[in-house]
């Protein structure tokens, strides 16, 4: 089933405006504020119609959706995992702290899903996306701590498996990762960051 994404924006718009009035938790006021919300979010959904062409398959929808939410809760505990780490280098300086480059071979190939990926890394404390090659598909992270590799990159892989499946990508999770200075079109083994 396909729908106008301007009428997908319209319902989420309508959604965020629950999150935003802060609602209290009973039907009657969660149905009398997303009445509101329908009353706000369709109109500038639909002034603002060109900005979401075409149509979305509601289908692919229901399938990512879970895969989001899993995005999310890894990237929390992940998130949450790392301010912890950092915090205990800072109050114990006497931890070692060996940063360095390492290079992060991908699978997603589209540019939200790469770019989703980028942010997530940069948003997390001790690590940094610093470039993209797109000749390779490769990102390249600065770690606080470089000395174990894998420790920087299974968070990524993670996240990485999900994203192929939010964005719809041709290869899916379980896939091989290509190798480090292989083109996209390339598959290799395990990359040996």
């Amino acid at each position: 089933m396909r729908v106008r994404r301007w009428i997908l924006a319209g319902f989420t718009l309508a959604v965020l405006w629950l999150f935003v009035r802060g609602v209290h938790f009973t039907p009657a006021h969660i149905a009398q504020e997303l009445l509101v919300g329908l009353a706000l979010g369709f109109p500038v959904a639909v002034v603002f119609r060109r900005l979401y062409p075409g149509r979305t398959d509601l289908v692919r929808v229901a399938k990512a959706t879970p895969y989001g939410l899993l995005y999310a809760a890894a990237f929390l505990y992940d998130l949450l995992t790392a301010n912890v780490d950092v915090a205990r280098r800072v109050l114990a300086p006497s931890m070692p702290i060996e940063p360095r480059v390492i290079e992060v071979p991908l699978r997603v190939e589209t540019p939200f899903a790469i770019t989703t990926i980028a942010n997530s890394i940069t948003l997390t404390p001790g690590t940094l996306s610093m470039d993209y090659d797109d000749e390779t598909n490769t990102l390249y992270v600065h770690a606080i701590d470089g000395r174990e590799p894998e420790a920087v990159v299974d968070p990524i892989r993670r996240w990485e498996d999900y994203a192929l499946v939010i964005f719809d990508e041709e290869r899916k999770p379980g896939d091989p990762v290509p190798s480090p200075g292989v083109s996209d079109s390339g598959y290799g083994g395990d990359a040996d960051e």
